[in-house]
Formats: structure tokens, C-alpha cells, sequence
């Protein structure tokens, strides 16, 4: 235990940030197992709040952040793809544009001063 007044006063600042950041990791987590079980709007919405909140107080790091929510995304736009028919496109070809041997010569030799 602590005998100096503030390391006494940190302690008790600790867990006061260790309570809150638990409480808001655990509703994160939540948030997003809800969205991910069922990506409706509604849940997606409020996952991308929780993992906004989580972010903006450094419970989880930023780009963490931003990869839950693009994972979100890709799963709802999934579950809408299947649902709407899609009609197949077709691929455009593409041709590689053919260089000169003169350019491609220009370019290989380096000109070498003693």
C-alpha cells in the first residue's frame, strides 16, 4: 500500500480509469458482437459509436478502430449483396502499352565519367 499522500491519491485515481475503461471496452466488445451476430443499421450504428468513444479515450488504438468498422461494413454489405440479384458484367481487357526499343535502350545505358 501506499504511505505518501500522492501516491495514495494516484492509486485511487487508477481505479476510478481502470472501472471506466472496463466499463467502456466491455460495451465496445458488445456492440460490436451484436452487429456482427445481426448487421442491421440500427446495430452497426451503434458499434461504430461504441468503437468511436473507445478510440477518441485511447481505450483501444485508432486504427483498430477504424479496422472494426470497415470489417463491419464489409459484412453488411454482404448481407446486402445476397439479398439484391446481381447482374454479371463484363471484364474490359486491357493491353499493355508496348515501349520502343529506343526508349527502353535510353534507359539501360548510363553514361559513366572518370
Amino acid at each position: 500500500m501506499p504511505i505518501l499522500k500522492h501516491a495514495k491519491k494516484k492509486l485511487r485515481q487508477d481505479k476510478k480509469r481502470v472501472l471506466r475503461n472496463k466499463t467502456l471496452r466491455n460495451l465496445y466488445k458488445s456492440a460490436v458482437k451484436a452487429a456482427k451476430a445481426s448487421p442491421t443499421d440500427e446495430n452497426l450504428k451503434k458499434a461504430f459509436s461504441e468503437i468511436d468513444k473507445a478510440a477518441k479515450n485511447y481505450i483501444i488504438h485508432a486504427n483498430k478502430a477504424a479496422r472494426l468498422k470497415s470489417s463491419l461494413s464489409k459484412i453488411k454489405e454482404k448481407g446486402t449483396a445476397s439479398d439484391s440479384p446481381t447482374k454479371p458484367t463484363a471484364k474490359k481487357s486491357v493491353t499493355k502499352k508496348k515501349t520502343s526499343p529506343k526508349a527502353s535502350a535510353s534507359r539501360k545505358t548510363t553514361s559513366k565519367k572518370k
